[in-house]
């Protein structure tokens, strides 16, 4: 079955706002997280034009990468390390306006500058990220925060 996302024009809200309603229809009723997670990273990078979108799934004491658009990515990160690994150990969405002044930064591609970091939480407990990086400084605020909270809540894992 094919599928075709009606990429948004406008404000960065009215984009999440459109946007939104079509990741949920496209993932409604598929219980495979793979495929899930591929198509909202895809989802999300169509209308973006983000550098990097993708996932980490917490997999024993480590992030592991999961299904991701961009150049290729760390493959595991520990708890507490990098962006992914704080927002995983202080279960907090990080926003990063420049990922060099971040402090122990993982830089799994030298052209990304800022960063996104939703943590997904299952039960109460941190089981995956939704991990986002811009070659732009400065690229992400509260309405990415907050329309990317609201899509990861929709996740099963």
């Amino acid at each position: 079955m094919a599928e075709d996302l009606n990429v948004i024009q406008g404000t960065k809200e009215e984009q999440y706002k459109e946007l939104l309603p079509q990741i949920f229809a496209l993932i409604d009723g598929e219980e495979d997280v793979v495929a899930n997670l591929a198509n909202i990273a895809g989802a999300l990078t169509q209308q973006f034009k983000w550098l990097w979108t993708g996932f980490y799934l917490v997999k024993k004491d480590e992030l592991v990468l999961g299904p991701f658009q961009g150049p290729i990515a760390c493959t595991r990160i520990r708890k507490g390390k990098g962006v992914c690994g704080k927002a995983w150990e202080e279960q907090k969405t990080f926003v990063v306006p420049d990922v060099n002044a971040f402090p122990g930064h993982i830089a799994c591609s030298s052209a990304s500058n800022s960063e996104i970091v939703v943590p997904i939480f299952k039960d109460g407990i941190v089981a995956g990220v939704l991990d986002i990086d811009s070659e732009d400084l400065n690229t992400f605020d509260t309405i990415d925060q907050k329309y990317l909270e609201l899509l990861v809540q929709k996740i099963l894992l």
